[in-house]
């Protein structure tokens, strides 16, 4: 039974890669897995923003505020140290938790409450399956 459960999350996570890598070729990129991480402290700084804006929905802010402790959590599903899946499994939580942010409070309170740079915002946007930032050529 917990061979069947740890194997479906395996299968789930492969599954969450493949459509992470299509969405990145869709966008005519590449993943650059260390250049999403290099992102994260911006990325950390937006969800704090948004998880504070009470114009956000509250179960948004929910998802964020669990969002902020996994990124802030040292331990992650899987360790860095194991090539490209390492790095990727933060870009995924980061691009679910986002395109569910999106969704429900809006692209512009990303933009809005980005701390980054433009080219930022735009991996960060590209990565949550939303294309171009406004003004970003």
């Amino acid at each position: 039974m917990i061979l069947t459960v740890v194997g479906g999350f395996v299968l789930l996570w492969m599954l969450l890669l493949l459509l992470l890598s299509i969405q990145q070729r869709r966008a005519g990129a590449d993943a650059d897995w260390r250049g999403m991480l290099r992102l994260v402290p911006d990325v950390i700084r937006l969800v704090k923003r948004l998880a504070g804006d009470p114009t956000v929905p509250r179960g948004t802010r929910w998802w964020l505020l669990g969002l902020l402790g996994y990124l802030l959590l040292p331990i992650d599903l899987v360790p860095d140290f194991i090539p490209v899946l390492g790095y990727a499994d933060d870009a995924i939580v980061v691009a679910v938790v986002l395109r569910f942010a999106i969704r429900h409070a809006g692209r512009e309170a990303i933009e809005r409450h980005w701390p980054g740079t433009p080219a930022g915002l735009q991996s960060v946007l590209t990565l949550a399956g939303q294309g171009k930032a406004k003004g970003v050529a």
